[in-house]
């Protein structure tokens, strides 16, 4: 039995309060309300200081978080920062997720700052693309500027920071619910401070907020000897399922989940293992339900240019990372569609990412896509598909490992919970 402690005294301190309240009702009783309504105890004693008055809903109607899909028409999103990123150091899982052309820059790099040139042009063209969001009439958040090249230490490891510049990495929004995304990146262990500001405002205007289980990231939790050096090596572990993360503790990155309103379905990834999976079935059951879609992929991290969907039975599929399960979507009816071959060239640097960042878009709503400036292949894709096309130059900023979805985190869709695979 839960024992309120209103005033020294012990156990005796719930009928003092009582009693204190019957004769000073109108001061004591405002401030006893103030102090226990955020609790589900407090709101259900029946013999509590404030048992007179009635609990407020938990959720407002003004709630400023709703979102149930990738394509309901969007209304306000987190838009990530260049600033202050800094390349992560060089560890296991570091090295596991990037293309050996880039060990050398890794090595070299761990812990400072990305170059300085590229990172100014990357702030210029999210700040564009903030522009442009808000010119269609949407609300734009930014993280806080965090100096990421502070060494940090835990008891299981050292490391410096990353950046904030991918919110879809650490955010998934699930109806009026933020959840935090415990990630599998060492570099990236305190990336969430950058939001919680954000994140406590959308808190006090009703939001529900859960972290999930942060993990230690000791040790166990990588395998220290994962064998790569060459591509053939990545096919030939992915297809045996083994990946850099072990089932040690959860863990997972948000991105690695994609939305289309009851169904929610993930991958398991370099960052993002089984128990992580598992933890987001039962968290989110049994109003949602988790499904695992696997991918001929070398390197699976994060599903949103392998598989995006784009609309109510319409998704974008990587012809070089076919779905195993795609079968699964056609039987429901669903569209599927290969985008065409990225058009970035060889040249440019993506250190953490490959050229189909070019799939990687943010609808607006069903009838309009943001997408790169560049890519006009993918352009004219949209546009037969009756879909009208917002270009935006992000070049140097797909170097930090994302496209126009991993940079934004949409917090609000007009829509409402529904169906799309039955």
């Amino acid at each position: 039995m839960l024992r309120v402690r209103c005033l020294r005294g012990g156990s005796r301190g719930a009928e003092a309060a009582h009693y204190i309240g019957s004769r000073l009702r109108g001061a004591f009783t405002g401030w006893v309300q103030r102090t226990f309504q955020s609790t589900q105890a407090a709101a259900a004693s029946q013999n509590t200081c404030a048992a007179d008055d009635k609990a407020t809903s938990p959720v407002p109607k003004d709630c400023l978080v709703c979102s149930y899909n990738e394509w309901d028409p969007l209304e306000e999103v987190i838009v990530g920062r260049a600033e202050n990123a800094c390349v992560p150091p060089f560890s296991v899982e570091v090295k596991a997720n990037t293309y050996e052309k880039y060990w050398g820059f890794y090595q070299k790099f761990g812990g400072q700052s990305f170059p300085k040139d590229h990172l100014k042009k990357a702030v210029a063209e999210i700040e564009e693309m903030c522009n442009i969001l808000k010119g269609e009439g949407v609300i734009v958040k930014r993280p806080d500027p965090i100096d990421w090249s502070v060494k940090y230490k835990t008891p299981d490891f050292e490391s410096t920071g990353m950046y904030a510049a991918m919110p879809r990495d650490i955010l998934l929004v699930v109806g009026n619910e933020i959840i935090e995304a415990p990630m599998a990146w060492r570099a990236r262990f305190f990336e969430y401070r950058a939001y919680r500001r954000l994140i406590k405002d959308y808190f006090n205007s009703g939001a529900k907020w859960t972290t999930a289980p942060k993990p230690t990231m000791a040790d166990e939790l990588y395998d220290q000897n994962y064998p790569i050096h060459s591509v053939e090596d990545r096919h030939k572990l992915a297809a045996q399922g083994k990946f850099v993360t072990t089932e040690f503790e959860p863990c997972f990155d948000a991105a690695d989940f994609i939305r289309a309103g009851r169904d929610i379905f993930v991958q398991r990834s370099q960052v993002t293992n089984y128990m992580g999976i598992e933890w987001m079935r039962r968290h989110l059951a049994p109003d949602y339900r988790v499904h695992i879609i696997s991918f001929k992929d070398p390197n699976p991290m994060h599903i949103d240019a392998t598989f995006n969907i784009i609309g109510p039975g319409l998704v974008l599929s990587n012809p070089d990372r076919p779905c195993h399960q795609i079968e699964l979507f056609k039987k429901a009816g669903w569209t599927v569609i290969q985008p065409p071959v990225p058009l970035i060239p060889d040249d440019h640097p993506l250190w953490m990412s490959s050229k189909w960042l070019s799939m990687n878009v943010l609808m607006l709503d069903e009838k309009r896509v943001m997408v790169d400036a560049n890519e006009t292949s993918i352009q004219k894709m949209f546009e037969k598909l009756g879909i009208s096309t917002i270009k935006v130059n992000i070049r140097h900023a797909n170097s930090l490992g994302g496209g126009f979805h991993c940079w934004t985190c949409d917090i609000r869709r007009r829509g409402t919970l529904q169906s799309y695979l039955d």
